[in-house]
């Protein structure tokens, strides 16, 4: 497919059918993920690929909210369906211990010298990666994140390690809903001359 098709048939997709993902295309999909660019080739990533039924379930188990927390029953119901799930960790250590090295130059881990947390920007691209390289397999795929009232849960049921944070989740599937039946569907995309600008603001 040509990139541009790629990137123009990107869509959120909440709901999958039954059909298998063939292993070839997750591997592709994790493969082109940790080719993401990384602040100082840091690559302080990790994805964790649930495909079995009984750890897609674990995740689901660990990760939904109960009745006191918004009601997201139609939304689960869809992505429950995807074949596979994938959750993009990063480790601010490997970050801040890169930077403490010589060729970095600075002498500690003082995290005030980042501007933005990189190790969640790298790991999005990394997400976007593995969104982009669903549609060239003529799959689907959505984004999402773990309520923060729900992260110990699934942290403790998949045995992340402490070094690692979520920063998203990536369900990967054969598409049976279309694409963006969210909020794209209820807001128009803005102009570009809205939101890009050339040679300042």
């Amino acid at each position: 497919m040509e990139f541009q098709d790629v990137v123009r048939k990107r869509r959120m997709h909440r709901k999958f059918t039954d059909e298998p993902v063939p292993a070839a295309a997750v591997d592709r999909i994790t493969r082109n993920a940790v080719r993401a660019p990384s602040a100082g080739f840091s690559q302080g990533w990790a994805f964790v690929v649930l495909q079995e039924p009984g750890d897609r379930d674990r995740f689901w188990a660990a990760s939904t909210p109960d009745d006191s927390e918004r009601d997201m029953s139609a939304w689960l119901d869809g992505m429950r369906t995807a074949p596979v799930i994938v959750l993009a960790l990063a480790s601010k250590a490997a970050y801040l211990n890169r930077y403490a090295e010589r060729d970095k130059g600075w002498a500690d881990l003082d995290e005030a010298r980042w501007p933005v947390p990189f190790w969640h920007v790298d790991v999005g691209m990394a997400s976007l990666l593995m969104l982009q390289t669903a549609v060239d397999e003529g799959l689907g795929a959505c984004f999402f994140g773990v309520a923060p009232p729900r992260v110990a849960a699934v942290r403790a049921e998949l045995g992340i390690p402490d070094e690692f944070e979520i920063t998203g989740v990536v369900a990967v599937g054969h598409p049976a809903d279309g694409g963006a039946q969210g909020s794209p569907t209820r807001r128009p995309r803005k102009p570009e001359s809205e939101v890009i600008r050339h040679g300042g603001w």
